[in-house]
């Protein structure tokens, strides 16, 4: 997984995802890492260093041109969008403006820079409710929320780019990131995962953790979802650069193959704590399918990725131990 010769743009490198991505470009030996992001809900502190960060936005053209004129940039990563489900039906506007608007204003200003490798956080939300699990890229792609509906958006884009510029791209669709590296883990705010939630209860942070349903057709009657290590999501992100060189990319799906109940993350979860967590009982929420599990069989076969550490018991343990050690987050 070399990429010695590698110098990376990385927008929102300062958020979850995006700052773990960082670490593992370092960590394969990136000659350079650039993050650009707005900090609007990143985090400076994030940032590894040797990584330099470039507080501005993606939809600032001239900014975008200097940095890969100046840094003589090869390749982008592209995480700076926004991604709250409920938050992109209230204010689709928001999401359309950034997710879309700002992602084509990047993604044009990279191509007329001369950079032809892009890789771009997408997610399982494209999908919508799946009619059968797991889920291959073979399924139609019918997003239920705007989120879904900007990140389909951006893909159809990098396909036309693929075809006319020859800008060579993946669009790697998340299931869900969960876990921490030893420097990075998960600060949102509002936190809308149920992982975090979760470990917030057992530390007291929270009085409660809400579950949506409990009469769902699985085996305890609560969502199966689909976990991955964040850090794993990450390092599917450093070879995909890698994979570009000698192909044109297209879609894949990041996620274990497996699917954890809610019932069964927050049992783990008072294991791995030795807390008791309280949980409510609350109504089914409206278009939450009973289960979404990837198959990630198209990512092994290009990337040669697999997911390392698809444990449910490692995910939570190294999120717990984040947030032992940083009780206030970033701050």
């Amino acid at each position: 997984m070399a990429v010695s010769t590698e110098r990376v743009l990385v927008t929102g490198g300062a958020g979850y995802v995006g700052s773990i991505v960082v670490e593992e470009l370092l960590n394969a030996g990136a000659e350079r890492v650039v993050v650009l992001d707005d900090l609007s809900t990143g985090h400076a502190s994030a940032v590894t260093p040797p990584a330099t960060l470039v507080r501005g936005n993606v939809s600032d053209g001239p900014l975008v041109a200097r940095l890969c004129r100046d840094e003589g940039l090869d390749a982008a990563i592209h995480l700076a969008g926004f991604s709250l489900v409920g938050e992109s039906c209230e204010q689709p506007a928001k999401y359309y403006a950034n997710n879309v608007v700002h992602g084509l204003a990047l993604l044009e200003a990279i191509r007329a820079a001369g950079v032809r490798r892009f890789v771009f956080s997408s997610s399982a939300a494209v999908y919508g409710e799946p009619a059968s699990c797991p889920i291959t890229e073979d399924a139609s792609p019918a997003p239920t929320n705007p989120y879904g509906e900007t990140k389909l958006a951006i893909e159809k884009a990098l396909a036309s780019y693929r075809r006319a510029y020859g800008v060579k791209s993946y669009a790697l669709r998340y299931f869900n990131a969960a876990g921490a590296t030893a420097r990075n883990g998960e600060q949102h705010s509002p936190e809308t995962h149920l992982i975090p939630i979760v470990l917030a209860t057992a530390s007291g942070a929270r009085k409660s953790v809400t579950v949506f349903g409990d009469d769902y057709p699985t085996e305890d009657g609560t969502c199966l979802r689909d976990y991955v290590h964040v850090a794993d999501l990450a390092r599917a992100h450093v070879l995909a650069l890698e994979a570009l060189r000698s192909r044109p990319g297209g879609e894949l799906n990041l996620g274990s193959g497996t699917g954890f109940s809610v019932a069964r993350v927050i049992a783990t979860a008072r294991r791995v704590t030795g807390k008791e967590i309280r949980v409510e009982r609350g109504a089914r929420r409206p278009g939450d399918p009973a289960a979404l599990v990837a198959s990630a069989d198209r990512a092994r076969s290009e990337l040669g990725w697999r997911p390392e550490r698809q444990d449910l018991e490692t995910i939570i343990e190294d999120a717990w131990r984040w947030s032992l050690s940083h009780p206030n987050g970033y701050r």
